[in-house]
């Protein structure tokens, strides 16, 4: 059976897609599917909770955040390994830091060099600057 990854990183990375068919052509069964809603979705569902009048904090406890946050979640933890696919935001270090939290095995995956090292992302396996370079590292778990 093949390893399940959860490719992390953000509604606004194009090149999401692009990391997931690479690996599932190397054979990974990959959850991306949280990619779907568009590069739009968080700015539409604030615009529309700010409409109603909500704040952050509520928004955040209403219908349509738990739905897509049990979504993600379910799918977070039915995965084997996580990547995160730089540049992501926020959401995407917490997702990658919770797997990686419950003791499975996360990467990440660098869209150029950096200009400042983060020693914090010693807590993942290893960062990886190239589609090849990060299937060599899940080849080798």
């Amino acid at each position: 059976m093949s390893k399940k990854v959860y490719v992390i990183g953000s509604l606004r990375n194009a090149g999401v897609p692009d990391l997931s068919k690479y690996l599932r052509e190397a054979g990974y069964d990959v959850f991306d599917d949280w990619f779907a809603a568009g590069p739009e979705a968080d700015d539409y569902w604030m615009a529309y909770e700010k409409n109603r009048g909500h704040s952050y904090s509520q928004a955040l406890k209403g219908y349509a955040a738990s739905h897509v946050f049990n979504f993600d979640k379910k799918h977070l933890d039915e995965a084997d390994i996580g990547v995160l696919m730089l540049p992501a935001g926020k959401s995407g270090h917490l997702e990658l830091g919770y797997m990686i939290g419950t003791g499975k095995p996360g990467f990440i995956l660098y869209d150029e060099v950096p200009e400042r090292f983060d020693v914090m992302y010693k807590f993942a396996n290893d960062v990886c600057f190239s589609p090849e370079d990060l299937l060599e590292k899940l080849n080798g778990l």
